[in-house]
This record gives structure tokens, sequence and C-alpha cells, in this order.
């Protein structure tokens, strides 16, 4: 399998949400095979781009999400549902990494996103490669301090596992500083040092009371919850400082810790809040009190103990440069009563471990040339949150993969810059006049642990879909820049594709030619069969295959004896996706073989035509029953019509026009295919074999 890294000088726009991931997943192509029951390519897809895609499947902040351009007809689509879909009922096929070079031995220190990502991808090019890290499990951030109602342990495992088959060699409990420094890795014979240690200080703030012991830090109160199931001692009201996500993660945690309240202050109203909008109204659902817009101003105390946090308003917390200079209103303050204040404020580097080797800022940040990724040291390299600062898991594995280019670049005595790589373009938004011809599909949402579950322990809150769910999601992608394509020396200009098309996307030109808008084409495939030049290809290969597995299932198909032969032509959605109807038909037993194609309206007549010169008795064409379940317009219509023509072929050549049937299908009728195909093989027993055949 070749892997997917960056690719230089990429001009052809992609979708919008494979350009929208740091790490650019092929989306679409993934989806699609979710969407026709094939789960382990999709997971071969997804770990093509990804080393960690259990993590991802869990806790991906889903940047791709935000440009789906089905968000411009419903919703858009639970491509971070659909890849733990995909890492739930997929098996991947074992990645192969080359014989490890010993002239390319290379040290990874940190073994969180970025670090364990860039591992993967240098081992993936020969490298050796050893990550090093001071705790005593690999995973960093996500690891440590993401509670596990978000992110369980066995999650982190499986993706961690998968770099030691692949030759990473693991240094858990090694401190860069304590127990070796970067001199002595490079006296050890290491050419090459990615420095991607995270950020795991808590930030706190100088104000009255910070110093009482029952301030504490969000970092270590996450990682103690989370390693030793600290628990609170009498119900105590938790005050929680900050706005992000992992305040929010701290709120939660607290709830389930045994907080008898607990209270969250933070700088921003509520549209500017940092976290992520689901965290807060899982906060809020959980009994988490929000107080947006006001700043701390006093802890207040009573000997040892703290009694409250007095507040202050926050009338604006950015300037008009767009910085952030919060403004107060002194005048207006409250006390919120409370018993402990955890500060969750934001996350610094600790970079002590370090002193002496590689050059500091005043700002306690790394020194380092952010186009080619070195810092002060030769042949040390820096990526992650310590180098780019705070940002989601898939970011700084998107570093991590920018930092072992770096060195790989490094190893081969290349130079390396990061505006070098071109970034993917995203295809053209969605077309208004397209976007409304496009049938509405319900998104399938996520189902949670209702609010007592989840409060009451640390599971992981969050169902995974059923397969039921996880075919009707990714069967709402829009296949963005999979369809068609017109072959401009072929195109005679006729305007037939134009005539077909049910979402007005081949259009005339200033020229006066036909021009097919690629980047807003449905993928329906209904212009293929009538373009009377065979001037139009499909960009993925979603048709061609099938069509290739359609004329090599004819061929396979008894000529003789036994049941007549019957040829399935099927749906490859919906029900037909189910893996129990894909494993019952596919070895053409008991004279019927069956193939899927992405909706049986791409089925040429000559497709059909095809199957009766191999030889076949019959071929039963097998759809949807309500056109609501189809993802493409006027589908129905363009099956019954090609249907029709095909049959009319058939007689002019003399054979029975009733071998090839068409039925829409409901889901349970799916479910009981084996008397449908009875029942159609019955009915080529009357008629007898096929001509063809004799």
């Amino acid at each position: 399998m070749s892997h997917h890294f960056y690719q230089d000088n990429q001009s052809s726009p992609v979708p919008p949400c494979q350009a929208a991931c740091p790490i650019h997943q092929e989306v679409r192509d993934y989806l699609f095979s979710i969407a026709t029951g094939n789960f382990d390519e999709a997971l071969n897809i997804i770990r093509n781009a990804n080393p960690l895609p259990g993590i991802c499947g869990t806790i991906c902040a889903h940047h791709c999400e935000d440009e789906c351009r089905r968000q411009d007809v419903d919703k858009p689509l639970s491509i971070r549902g659909l890849k733990r879909f995909a890492v739930e009922k997929g098996s991947a096929e074992p990645v192969e990494a080359p014989e490890p070079d010993p002239s390319k031995k290379v040290a990874v220190v940190g073994g969180g996103p970025s670090g364990l990502t860039a591992a993967w991808d240098l081992a993936l090019q020969g490298c050796e490669v050893t990550v090093f890290d001071r705790e005593k499990y690999m995973g960093g951030a996500v690891r440590h301090y993401i509670p596990s109602y978000r992110l369980p342990d066995e999650v982190m495992d499986k993706d961690v596992a998968e770099l030691e088959k692949i030759g990473v060699k693991l240094k858990p409990e090694t401190e860069i500083g304590s127990d070796i420094s970067l001199t002595e890795l490079k006296e050890q014979g290491f050419r090459a040092i990615l420095l991607a240690m995270g950020l795991p200080k808590s930030r706190t703030l100088p104000i009255p009371g910070a110093d009482s012991p029952s301030v504490v830090e969000a970092l270590p109160f996450l990682q103690k919850v989370k390693r030793e199931g600290y628990r609170f001692e009498g119900s105590p009201t938790v005050i929680v400082i900050g706005g992000g996500n992992v305040a929010m993660d701290v709120a939660r945690s607290s709830v389930r810790s045994g907080a008898g309240k607990v209270k969250l202050v933070c700088l921003e109203c509520d549209e500017e809040m940092p976290a992520f909008s689901w965290e807060i109204e899982e906060a809020k659902e959980e009994g988490v009190e929000m107080y947006p817009a006001w700043g701390p101003k006093e802890i207040k105390t009573s000997g040892d103990k703290i009694t409250g946090l007095e507040i202050k308003e926050c009338t604006s917390v950015f300037n008009e440069q767009g910085n952030f200079s919060p403004c107060f209103n002194e005048d207006n303050t409250k006390v919120l009563e409370g018993d402990i204040v955890i500060f969750s404020i934001g996350q610094a580097a600790d970079l002590s471990p370090l002193s002496g080797e590689v050059e500091v800022n005043e700002r306690g940040n790394i020194v380092y040339d952010r186009q080619t990724m070195v810092t002060s040291m030769d042949g040390v390299f820096t990526s992650g949150e310590v180098a780019q600062g705070p940002g989601t898991a898939v970011q700084s594995m998107a570093s991590g993969r920018r930092g072992a280019m770096a060195i790989m670049s490094y190893l081969e005595g290349k130079t390396f810059v990061v505006d070098s790589i071109e970034e993917e373009v995203a295809a053209e938004k969605l077309d208004s006049e397209v976007a409304e011809k496009v049938l509405p599909r319900e998104r399938q949402e996520l189902e949670l642990l209702s609010v007592e579950e989840r409060t009451s322990s640390f599971r992981h809150i969050e169902y995974c879909y059923s397969l039921e769910q996880g075919l009707n999601e990714a069967q709402r992608c829009l296949g963005c820049l999979a369809g068609a394509n017109r072959i401009d020396e072929l195109c005679a200009n006729c305007l037939t594709c134009l005539r077909v098309c049910p979402y007005g996307v081949p259009v005339v030109n200033e020229e006066g030619t036909i021009t097919i808008r690629s980047e807003q084409c449905q993928a329906c495939g209904l212009c293929l069969g009538v373009c009377p030049a065979v001037a139009i290809d499909f960009r993925a290969d979603m048709v061609e295959k099938s069509a290739q597995a359609l004329d090599k299932a004819a061929s396979r198909l008894p000529s003789g004896g036994g049941n007549p032969s019957l040829l399935v032509i099927n749906c490859a959605f919906g029900a037909y996706a189910a893996p129990e109807f894909k494993e019952k038909y596919a070895d053409g037993s008991g004279g019927v073989e069956a193939v899927s194609f992405p909706c049986v309206a791409k089925v040429d007549s000559l497709h059909l035509l095809k199957a009766f010169e191999a030889g076949v008795d019959g071929v039963l064409i097998a759809g949807c029953k309500e056109e609501k379940e189809c993802t493409y317009r006027d589908s129905y219509f363009w099956v019954e019509k090609r249907t029709a023509h095909a049959r009319k072929v058939l007689e002019d050549l003399g054979i029975e026009p009733e071998r090839i049937m068409y039925k829409q299908l409901s889901a349970e009728e799916v479910s009981d295919f084996p008397r449908v195909v009875e029942e159609a093989q019955n009915q080529l027993k009357e008629t007898g074999p096929s001509p063809v055949k004799a």
C-alpha cells in the first residue's frame, strides 16, 4: 500500500473536506467505501494518510466538517463519527515498512500526536526511529489529559501498537534532561532529533489568593483523575476559570469526581467561548453553571480555605487589532461561593530539560526557523504544540508530518522549506441552484449516554453508529469531484447531457459549447449512458470498477446444468451494502452472482446486453423501493427507461425481453433477497435457457 503524505505541486481542486483536513485525508473516498459496505477498504484508505485513526475517530475536532458542502443543502456529514465507524467495523491490511536503515537513525522526543505521526512517516521511509517520552504510556496530552469519557485508553493503545508493528521503538519513562541529553542522543548515533514535547504546564494568574492550597492547575488535575482515579471529598463546590476545551474537560471531570456543584467563569461571552460548541452544550447538560463575560479578580479565603471567587465584568476580550487585551468594568463585581478553584487558562512548554543545548527565547519558547523547522542545534528539529502553540490533535499531527519531511530532507542532504509544500486547493462552493436540487437527507446524529449515566462514571459517553446509521450517514456524501468529466475531443455539443442532468450542471459557455461543471456535479451518472459520442467519463473509478466486476461476474456464471444463471445488478447503497447481503452472492453459487453499482441508475443498456453476450440466462436489476431512499434525482425514471431499451434490443434479436427483470425493493425485502432470487430463477426456468448460451 502506498502512503499519502503531502503532494507537491497540487494544482487540481480537491473536495473541500480533504483540503480542510490538516493531514488531507481522502474523506470522499473512504465515505464512499463505508456507504457501499466496504469497511475494510475504508479503513485502509484512512490508514493511508493517518497513523492514529482511533484517536481521530474519537476526539478529532473534524475541521473537515466545517467545509463540507452538504451543509449548503442541510447539515454536514458526520465525518468524525464515520471514521470511528470504519475503525470499529473495518480490518485494515498490515502496513509494511522497509527494513530500517541504521544510517537514518532518528530520535523523537515526545510521544503525542505530533511525535507519533512523525515517527510513523519516518519509519515508512526506512528510518530507524525511537520515540522517547517521560510518561509511562505514549500518547502525550490526548492520553494523559483528555478524560476517559471522551477517549478511553484502549483506543490509544491500538493506535500505538500499530507503530510498534512497523518497527518504531518506544522508550517510555525516559526524560530528556534528567535521563538523557540531546548531546548524548547524538553520541549514540541519532543523526536527527525531533522535539515534539507538547505543552505540559498549566498557566495560572497572579491574583490575590492564587497561592491558596485549594487552588489547582488544570493539567495535573486531569492527569490525577485519569491515572489515579482521584475524587473530591465532601462534595465541594468547584470553580473553573477558563472557557476552552480543557476547561470543559476540567469542569465535566469535576462533576464525575464528586463535586457538589461546578461553576465555570470565562472572559468570553457565549459567542466567543473558544471551546467547541458541543463541549459547551454537553457541559451545561451535565449541570455545569456558566458565567461567561466575567473575569477573576480575587480568590476569597479564610485561613487556608477558599470561600469563593470574586469576579468582575469583562466588557471585551480583544482589541481592534484582534489581539488579546481584555477590558473590565471594575465597578460591576460579584462573589461566587466555592471551595476549590481550578485554573484552566492555557498551557505552556516545559523547556528546562533543554537548558544549555537548544536556544530558548525570553518568552520560554524554542527558537527555530519556521520554514526549515530547525532549532539552534544542528540536526535538531521541532514540531507540534511546543513549536506552533496550542491547537487540535490533528493539527499537531500535520506539524509532525512536516517535521518528518524536514528530517528526511536533512538526512538526504536536501533543502526543505515549509512554503515549498503546496497546500491542496478546495473545490469552489456548491452553486445555490444546484444545492436546491439536491435531495435532503437527515443527518444521523451520534447518540450519547443519558446525562445520569454520563455524570455517574467515566465511561465513554458516545455510542458508535449502528450498521444502518453508518450506512445511511455515509450515503449523504455528495461525492464532490467524483462525477462527470467532459472529454473535449469527443464531445459533439449535442446538448443531451444538458437536457438529462437533474441538477443543471452542464451549461452552454460563451463559445456556444458545452461545459460540464465538474465541481458542481453530484455524481449521479445519468449522463454517462445517454451521451451519443461517449464523451463523458467519471473522475472517480466507481463506475468503471463496477462495470469491470459485471463483466467478470457474467463470465464466471455457470453455462449449463443446475439452476438458471442469474446476474444480479444491485444498488450498492442502503440495505444492499450490509455485509450479509454482499457475502451471500459473492461466489456465483447456485447460479447467482451479484454486482453492486453505486446506484443502478448508472447501469447502461450496454452493460445489460454484454451480460447476455457472455451467456447468462437472465439479469435482475435490484434498486430501492422508495425514491426518498435514493441519493439522486430522476434515478427511477432512467433505470426504467434503460431497462425498457435493453428489453427492446433483446426482442429485436429474438431473445425473450422478460429475461431482464427490474425490482424495486424495500429494506425488508432486501433482507429476504433469497426469495426474490428464487422467484427470478423460477421465471427463467419457465422461459428456458438463453439462446445465446445454446
